[in-house]
Parts: C-alpha cells; sequence; structure tokens
C-alpha cells in the first residue's frame, strides 16, 4: 500500500506539475482514504468509470480529464455532484493530470503516441506541447496504421500518396496548434479533433492533416503512467476503457 499524501507528492515531482499553467488543477482533487493498494485508471473522471472503481473496489482513480476546469461553473451541482459524492460515498480517490501528462517524456500521451505510431525520434518543439519526430511513409498508410493501432477511423486532408517523412503531433484538442507544425515544416500534423478552419488552413500551407481522436490519442499517458505507479509503489493497477467517438 501507499499512502495517498506520498502519492500525490512522488507524481507532483515526477511530472513536475509546478512548472504548467493549466486550465484545472493537477494532482489530488478528491481526497478519499489514506491508504491505496488498488488504481484504476481511464482517459476521464465520468459516472461510468467511477462506477467500474467501485466495482472493482479500487482506493483510487486516476485520469487525464478530471474536475474542476476554468471557466465551467464552480459550483457543485447536477453531473458533478454525482460524480463527486459518489467519490466521497466510497471513500476513492481522484487523481487528475493534464498538461503535464500530455507532456512528460516518458509517460506523456505524446510520447506513448509516437511508441505506438512507430515514430522515430520523438522530440519535444519548444514550450509549444507540440512534438515532432520521422516517419517514412505515405499520408494512406500513416492512415491506416491510426485506424488499426487506435481503432479509430481518423479523419484525413491531404492526398493518400504524399511523401511523408516529418511529422508533428499534439494528442487531444490541440488542432489550433497546426501553425507550430507549419513554422518547422512537418508534411503532417496530426491531433485529436479539427475545427472548421483546419481543412482550408492544410490546403493553402500545404501540411497534411489528420484528425486521430482526441479520446483516443489520450488513452496512452495515464496508462504509462498507471504502471509506472504500480511499478514504484508494488500496488495493484487496471486501466478501464471507457469508449468515447469524439
Amino acid at each position: 500500500m501507499v499512502d495517498n499524501k506520498t502519492l500525490t507528492n512522488y507524481c507532483s515531482e515526477y511530472l513536475k506539475i509546478g512548472e504548467f499553467s493549466d486550465y484545472c488543477p493537477n494532482g489530488l482533487q478528491v481526497e478519499g482514504c489514506k491508504k491505496i493498494n488498488k488504481i484504476i485508471a481511464g482517459v476521464s473522471a465520468n459516472i461510468d468509470l467511477i462506477e467500474r472503481a467501485i466495482e472493482e473496489r479500487a482506493e483510487a482513480l486516476l485520469v487525464h480529464h478530471g474536475f474542476f476546469w476554468k471557466n465551467e461553473n464552480p459550483s457543485i451541482t447536477g453531473t458533478k455532484k454525482n460524480r463527486v459524492s459518489l467519490l466521497l460515498k466510497n471513500d476513492i480517490n481522484l487523481f487528475a493530470y493534464h498538461l503535464p501528462l500530455d507532456a512528460h517524456p516518458e509517460v506523456g500521451n505524446n510520447y506513448q503516441l509516437a511508441k505506438i505510431l512507430n515514430i522515430d525520434n520523438p522530440r519535444p518543439i519548444g514550450d509549444t506541447l507540440v512534438w515532432t519526430g520521422e516517419i517514412n511513409s505515405t499520408l494512406q498508410t500513416v492512415s491506416e496504421l491510426i485506424n488499426n493501432k487506435l481503432q479509430r477511423k481518423p479523419q484525413v486532408f491531404g492526398k493518400n500518396d504524399k511523401k511523408i517523412k516529418h511529422v508533428a503531433w499534439c494528442t487531444g484538442a490541440a488542432q489550433d496548434k497546426i501553425d507550430v507544425a507549419i513554422d518547422v515544416g512537418a508534411d503532417l500534423f496530426i491531433s485529436g479533433e479539427i475545427s472548421e478552419q483546419i481543412p482550408a488552413l492544410a490546403k493553402e500551407s500545404g501540411i497534411s492533416f489528420i484528425s486521430a481522436g482526441h479520446h483516443a490519442t489520450e488513452r496512452y499517458g495515464v496508462q504509462a503512467l498507471g504502471q509506472h505507479l504500480s511499478d514504484k509503489f508494488d500496488i495493484v493497477y487496471k486501466f478501464i476503457e471507457i469508449d468515447n467517438s469524439v
């Protein structure tokens, strides 16, 4: 077992959460029991995942998307009340890590996606949260790889036979960071979502674009972090997939 404060302090240092200005608090968002033996990991802290954690008799839930986002109503009412009360009733700790889990060089979403897609020499582009690397392929082959690996049919913009060597990516809702990929001369930018203006911007700038799914691109960081914590503290860890088509 590990104490919830010990786990909180370790993750704060390991993920360097103090270096990020985020849209939500990172760390222990809802306090539960003191001793943790089993962690359930998932992408988002919704009722379906919380109920699975209860079924699994877990003392902690580890997610990428937690609670208390900036610009949302801070009142604990409605669905937020239902989620928080269910955690408190069952004495389950909720740990959530957002941007620090995107950026981490070992367990981060961007690094883990590069491993899944066999991208060579993955590395961050400054402090933009966008990563870059090399892949010797075509746009069609990359899109087929994403379909096979992520089990999600991507939205693809560009010519199928275009040669892709220099790729940039940022998981989740990072389509507005396409300018970073354009500036570094990437052949392709991959993100989780797409906005109305992106297809025209991609076409006019000569870069290909793939929207691979917000949820689908951000499954892997929380799994890597959960496994890391399991190995570090000799506790039980299990990832539970709650499907989300976005």
